[in-house]
């Protein structure tokens, strides 16, 4: 387990040099970033500037071309067999697409990280503990038994963060989670996030390109470009910096959208509370 007496002011993930290459196609180069503990970090870029490819190589599913990554404590690019359990046991990952095995239910696809890690659980306790983390993703309890083709795209979605939740990870890296999901459905994932992350306590690495989400959740936005992490602050800040993507990004009409809505107390985009 990672130990609880870190000092907050400790990056819970530290990365510093990171470099990423696909043949000559260099997508990361020198890129340093700090999560803190207990945070949503948004992390926001154009196309092709690798938010998928640098959250991959901090949980270990890529291997960077040069570059240092402590997670919780750990390096991340350890082989040993201890680190890689430790990495495994205490991060949930929703990928973008959910990511559930299609002949499983949604209960025995919550319990496959529970059969991999405790293996000593009995079966009645793990489906229990699949109950529950279905219960707390917002599924209502019927969803347990059925496949992931007979659920909706957000209920999937709902299904794949009840997976990422099932070992009680201090941390979660959520990929697109509000991608193809309509704003009602959207905006009601969100508040879910924030209610999970202060009631969990949880740090959050969130990958988007949704600016409502950015201004309703986040706590502070990495903006990746130019092959590193040009900025990390609150939306606020980030509003003020002269880049031209950022300006385009953040002060286009979408932004200022998002910003008004915030701003008003209102969910953006025709997002109604549900």
């Amino acid at each position: 387990m990672p130990d609880n007496d870190r000092d907050e002011a400790t990056p819970i993930i530290r990365v510093r040099g990171l470099a990423n290459r696909f043949g000559a196609q260099v997508v990361h180069e020198g890129l340093d970033l700090d999560v803190r503990p207990g945070e949503i970090l948004g992390v926001v870029g154009g196309s092709g500037t690798g938010k998928s490819v640098l959250m991959r190589s901090i949980i270990g599913l890529r291997t960077p071309d040069a570059g240092q990554i402590d997670l919780l404590g750990v390096d991340a690019r350890s082989e040993q067999r201890e680190d890689r359990l430790q990495i495994e046991r205490n991060t949930g990952v929703l990928f973008q697409d959910g990511a559930l095995f299609s002949s499983l239910t949604v209960g025995e696809n919550v319990q496959v990280p529970l059969k991999e890690h405790h293996p000593e659980l009995p079966d009645s306790l793990r489906y229990e503990l699949a109950l529950l983390k279905v219960k707390l993703a917002g599924l209502p309890a019927d969803a347990l038994d059925k496949l992931p083709s007979q659920l909706s795209g957000g209920m999937r979605k709902r299904a794949g963060l009840a997976r990422a939740l099932a070992l009680d990870p201090p941390l979660l890296f959520l990929d697109e989670p509000t991608a193809g999901l309509d704003p009602i459905g959207a905006a009601a994932f969100d508040r879910l996030i924030r209610t999970l992350q202060q009631a969990l306590g949880l740090t959050v690495f969130l990958i988007t390109h949704d600016l409502d989400t950015l201004y309703a959740i986040c706590d502070r936005v990495a903006v990746l470009a130019d092959r590193r992490i040009l900025a990390v602050a609150p939306v606020a800040e980030l509003e003020r910096l002269e880049h031209p993507w950022v300006q385009e990004y953040f002060n286009g009409p979408r932004g200022r959208a998002a910003r008004d809505a915030k701003r008003d107390g209102a969910p953006p985009d025709g997002r109604e509370e549900s």
